[in-house]
């Protein structure tokens, strides 16, 4: 997909149970996944006046939602079912790990339902990303 700030929403829910220091670790790697992902969904880089460097960044707002942490399995399930949304799910296994290489052998040997999430990005069409989130709250 080519992101069009214009006729796509990106979002990030987090589990609402989940730790303030944990959830920063959950869209910090959620928004990583998806700037590597998804073209046209980072600018280029700018520059200040006195030419200090700016990295890109995103082309539209980026909320971050709180939702139960069912509703985070739910929106997986629903984003499964569509083709036009993006999920970046995102598991307590994952935050459990200390490498990467422990992550990849841990999640390789458990079936996806039996994933606990604990966040989930989801990019799509406006109108289908406002309807499954539109009623959840920021986190603060």
């Amino acid at each position: 997909m080519k992101f069009d700030a214009s006729q796509h929403r990106c979002t990030i829910i987090i589990d609402s149970q989940l730790s303030p220091g944990l959830a920063m670790n959950a869209a910090s790697v959620i928004g990583i996944s998806f700037g590597r992902t998804v073209e046209n969904l980072v600018g280029p880089d700018r520059q200040s006046l006195d030419a200090v460097n700016y990295p890109g960044v995103i082309y539209a707002p980026l909320p971050v939602l709180r939702a139960e942490g069912c509703y985070v399995q739910q929106l997986l399930a629903i984003a499964g079912q569509d083709d036009e949304i993006i999920a970046m799910p995102f598991s307590a296994l994952a935050q459990s790990c200390r490498t990467y290489e422990e992550y990849s052998e841990r999640i390789s040997a458990v079936p996806s339902p039996q994933i606990a999430l604990v966040a989930i990005g989801l990019l799509g069409p406006k109108k289908k990303i406002t309807q499954l989130t539109g009623n959840l709250a920021l986190y603060k």
